[in-house]
């Protein structure tokens, strides 16, 4: 069945920016994804459960203004220029010294205060989707270069496709991610903790108390609470980067099985990204409240960040995320859902 894709208003900013909501449907029954322009927010992802009850599972709200007051929670977010951090919010390249905005402690995270999290972008229609633009100027957040961003939100049956892509005008880094938190057995229905995961990740990078990677190899998961190289439940705090098996890759491979066995529901994610941050949202207290009218605790929902690895702009032993003119940056992770019966469990 062919995706039908709708807009609406969705609210205005402060600064009387309209901002759009864009539903893209694969079926009265099937997946249904809601994007706003207001940074790229991934609002809303409904999947059958076993019995095909259709369920919200992403974390999020349901009015503008919650997403402006409470952005640095990055609900379903496009993250940009730099996702992750960057080690005392600098870095040099081609031998000059880029001062950015600091806004975790001294460090940059998520691109800084004004990222691409907090800014309208354009939409248009495209096959079975909907893609957003954004030019970022030269010095936004100190980040160098005017960055031509197109990010793209497709879905087909049972799967949501993000494909970023990027140019610019100067040498610049680049990182970009998605960080939806998601809850496969619905938005309000508990800790995500039970969930079972398992990474194609052999290693991981260890970081400091800042969430900076210390120096040295990402270091090995075997016999560590980071080996998910076995399914298993997620239990405990983890806010860390894992060095996918494989490498930056040209075409999508699965790097991440996820299943929630009250619900049925299962998701296998594949991604060209060399790494993956899991974070259990453990910052989540409580104060705030999403679509479900469920306060959020901590675990209330997985985010499972496809990426670069944090601080490589400062560690030229990681994979690289320069940009120059004449290159193309591209990114492409698929989310996709299915059901499985009782007992199945992650094969």
């Amino acid at each position: 069945m062919r995706t039908q894709v709708s807009r609406e208003p969705f609210g205005t900013l402060d600064d009387g920016t309209r901002v759009d909501r864009w539903t893209l449907e694969s079926g009265p029954a099937g997946l249904r994804v809601r994007v706003l322009t207001y940074g790229g927010i991934v609002q809303t992802v409904e999947a059958p459960d076993r019995d095909g009850v259709r369920g919200q599972l992403a974390l999020g709200f349901g009015d503008l203004a919650s997403y402006a007051a409470h952005g640095g929670s990055h609900f379903g977010a496009l993250v940009g220029r730099y996702a992750n951090r960057i080690a005392g919010a600098s870095f040099v390249l081609d031998g000059r010294t880029r001062a950015l905005t600091p806004n975790n402690g001294r460090h940059s995270l998520h691109g800084g205060p004004g990222g691409f999290s907090r800014v309208v972008w354009g939409a248009r229609e495209v096959d079975g989707g909907v893609q957003l633009h954004r030019v970022s100027p030269d010095g936004e957040e100190g980040f160098p270069g005017a960055l031509d961003v197109r990010v793209t939100y497709t879905l087909s049956p049972g799967a949501l496709r993000i494909v970023s892509r990027a140019t610019t005008d100067a040498p610049t880094v680049v990182n970009l991610t998605n960080h939806t938190y998601l809850n496969l057995g619905g938005d309000g229905s508990g800790s995500a903790a039970g969930h079972e995961l398992r990474l194609a990740a052999s290693r991981y990078t260890p970081v400091d108390s800042t969430g900076i990677p210390v120096p040295g190899a990402p270091a090995e998961v075997t016999g560590t609470r980071f080996d998910f190289r076995a399914a298993r439940a997620v239990a405990g705090a983890y806010d860390h980067n894992f060095a996918l098996d494989g490498g930056v890759c040209e075409a999508p491979r699965t790097v991440a099985e996820l299943y929630d066995p009250r619900s049925g529901r299962a998701l296998a994610l594949a991604t060209t990204e060399p790494g993956l941050q899991l974070y259990t949202a453990d910052h989540l207290d409580g104060t705030l409240t999403g679509t479900s009218g469920v306060p959020y605790g901590p675990a209330a929902g997985l985010a499972l960040e496809t990426q670069h690895f944090p601080d490589s702009p400062n560690r030229p032993d990681f994979p690289s995320t320069v940009l120059r003119p004449g290159e193309s940056y591209r990114s492409e992770t698929v989310y996709a859902f299915s059901v499985r019966p009782a007992g199945a469990g992650t094969p």
